[in-house]
């Protein structure tokens, strides 16, 4: 489990083929800030703009260390197939962690595409497009993740194409995380808040007719 606070910001630093063919996933060297490194283990799971995933080599002295990325995540996810890429890190979650941001599983629901990323005042308005079958989960005030990072909707827009929603981005989210590097076109990963989707399950199953097993 993650919060969606980032705490540092790697670097895609090469991408090797697990093999020739389209069902093979890709290894990934992810160049970590100095010290980053000092308390991760191997299998320990790191969630790179949203997406968890476990660590496979440790070279801490180098501030490096490999991913298996399956050939499935890389088709569902943006940004984890391009060295070079800048991506958002977050450490799993610790028991006596504070929960800054919301719980977060590392889990990709789908992936949007930026419409807007402007500066407003002192602030950034991002702009998302999210996939049509992922509206009904976002709300006024609640909460997404956008590669990997908490964020609170501000504004939502239903239309055929799906439905775009409005972030309110300070100076410290622009500075502190990849975010900053968005334009109009890019895409992003997107993660539904936890309890939406719960809620969307019980209502979707109370009005299903159960049937007694003993009938």
């Amino acid at each position: 489990m993650f919060t969606g606070i980032i705490t540092g910001v790697g670097r895609i630093a090469d991408l090797h083929a697990q093999g020739s063919s389209l069902d093979h996933g890709k290894r990934l060297t992810i160049e970590a800030p100095p010290g980053y490194l000092d308390d991760v283990g191997l299998g320990d799971s790191i969630a790179h703009n949203g997406a968890c995933m476990t660590v496979t080599t440790l070279d801490a002295p180098n501030h490096r260390y490999t991913i298996d990325v399956s050939a499935e995540s890389l088709a569902c996810t943006a940004g984890l197939a391009t060295v070079g890429n800048r991506v958002n890190l977050e450490k799993a979650l610790r028991g006596n962690d504070r929960l800054g941001g919301h719980i977060v599983s590392g889990h990709v629901d789908g992936i949007g595409t930026v419409t807007r990323f402007a500066r407003v005042g002192e602030s950034w308005e991002l702009r998302v497009m999210a996939p049509p079958e992922l509206g009904k989960y976002l709300a006024y005030k609640g909460s997404i993740t956008v590669n990997g990072v908490s964020l609170t909707v501000n504004q939502i827009q239903d239309s055929a194409a799906g439905c775009e929603f409005s972030i309110n981005l300070i100076p410290h989210t622009v500075e502190n995380t990849s975010l900053g590097q968005l334009a109009d076109g890019s895409q992003v990963n997107l993660e539904i808040d936890t309890v939406a989707r719960y809620v969307e399950r019980m209502l979707s199953a109370s009005s299903t007719p159960h049937k007694d097993p003993s009938a």
